[in-house]
């Protein structure tokens, strides 16, 4: 049997209703009929008559005072169900799973709460010698990958707001000062990772990349963890890191991200 392109299928009338809904994407937040039917190249009865359609589904309204139209309720009601089923957890487990199991440490999801990280979800190694998991715990910024991945794009106001004055030390690694946690901030900005070599906890080193939505605004932290012996700096640079990248760009997509 020879399967039929799938344009022959499309309904002209369902495909105009649909290029009327996507010219409210614009600026313009209402629009009227007669800049429709010039915008789309329509009659105007055909445009007053989709309107009238979708307004009846409410997917549409009508400004009453100056007759325009706008988008309507149903249309949020689609975009927070699209929002829920494509879910940050939901569409992370299959990522974290691929990367644990590529990068041989455990991965973790996070996202930031003020000035703490907190781990939302992992999966684990299956070495024998593995790091205790995060998941449910708050850890500072600076001193975490995934704290430094979350915030680092930034503006350069709000990461001064941030850290503007002496941070706090818990290794003998840990950056303390504003400013070089800005600059170590630059560097993550162009590799798109960040590292933690054993900043927060002794013996633990981590690599985080941004995760980014729709609204191309970074949401969350994919990262892995494990001990420094076996993330050493060589190792990070030569594989760990871009691997690390690479699922956060491809949980990214899932989400919505185009770039």
């Amino acid at each position: 049997m020879v399967r039929r392109d799938k344009s022959n299928y499309i309904i002209q009338s369902v495909a105009h209703a649909l290029d009327v809904l996507e010219e409210f994407r614009g600026e313009m937040d209402e629009l009227g009929v007669t800049e429709l039917s010039k915008k789309l190249k329509l009659h105007k009865n055909n445009v007053f008559r989709i309107l009238a359609t979708l307004q009846s589904r409410n997917y549409i309204e009508q400004n009453r005072t100056n007759d325009n139209y706008r988008l309507g309720i149903k249309c949020l009601e689609l975009g927070q169900t699209f929002i829920h089923q494509r879910g940050l957890l939901k569409q992370a487990q299959p990522i974290l799973s691929e990367l644990a199991e590529s990068s041989a440490e455990t991965s973790y999801i996070s996202i930031i709460r003020g000035n703490e990280v907190v781990y939302l979800d992992a999966v684990e190694t299956t070495s024998t010698v593995r790091v205790v998991s995060r998941v449910g715990f708050h850890m500072p910024v600076h001193a975490t990958a995934a704290g430094k991945a979350l915030v680092a794009f930034d503006s350069e106001e709000e990461l001064r707001k941030r850290f503007h004055a002496e941070l706090p030390r818990f290794t003998k690694n840990t950056i303390t000062s504003s400013d070089e946690i800005l600059n170590i901030l630059g560097v993550v900005r162009e590799k798109e990772y960040a590292i933690d070599q054993e900043e927060f906890e002794d013996g633990l080193c981590c690599i985080a990349s941004p995760v980014r939505d729709y609204t191309r605004k970074v949401i969350a932290a994919l990262s892995v963890s494990g001990p420094a012996h076996r993330l050493s700096i060589d190792r990070i640079e030569q594989s760990v890191g871009a691997e690390v990248l690479r699922c956060a760009k491809v949980l990214s997509t899932r989400l919505g991200y185009r770039e």
